[in-house]
């Protein structure tokens, strides 16, 4: 009657599920490593990383070209930030008062279009002799903020 345990023991089997699920685990194991060592599979958390990044942009600049008005035209707040990032970044080729200097004037015609997305264009894109892109530095929103302020000033005459 004092058996040893394993004796006791020796004519159960392992259950078939406990089984199932030790294999499973390990076939998963050696997938997941194979699947994720960059030196097996040649996998990085960079490239997808880079490749997210880079259809961002694309989205992000077709989303540019498509918008042609400026959702921020009438909106005070989004004018007077747009004030601020004027006189910021533009302010010393265009002027205080939008009237020119370095830049030329933007209360008078504009050499490249009147249209929102025309304006729009050049500040994010830049144009020859002169003006420089802003596009990456300030972005979307800003762009039509600044451009917001611009034709606040412009349309309706206000003091800058």
């Amino acid at each position: 009657m004092d058996e040893p345990i394993g004796k006791m023991e020796a004519h159960n089997k392992v259950p078939r599920g406990f089984l199932v699920l030790l294999f499973g685990l390990i076939a998963f194991g050696v997938y997941y490593i194979a699947a994720y060592t960059p030196g097996i599979s040649g996998w990085s958390q960079y490239k997808v990383f880079s490749k997210e990044i880079a259809e961002d942009k694309a989205n992000a600049a077709a989303g540019t070209a498509k918008m042609t008005e400026n959702p921020y035209e009438r909106d005070e707040k989004s004018i007077a930030e747009g004030k601020l990032l004027f006189a910021e970044r533009c302010a010393r080729c265009h002027g205080k008062d939008l009237k020119g200097g370095v830049g030329p004037s933007l209360v008078g015609h504009l050499k490249y279009g009147e249209i929102d997305g025309k304006k729009f264009e050049s500040i994010s894109e830049g144009r020859p002799g002169g003006m420089p892109a802003f596009g990456t530095e300030l972005g979307r929103d800003r762009i039509w903020k600044v451009l917001a302020y611009v034709d606040s000033v412009r349309e309706y005459g206000k003091k800058p």
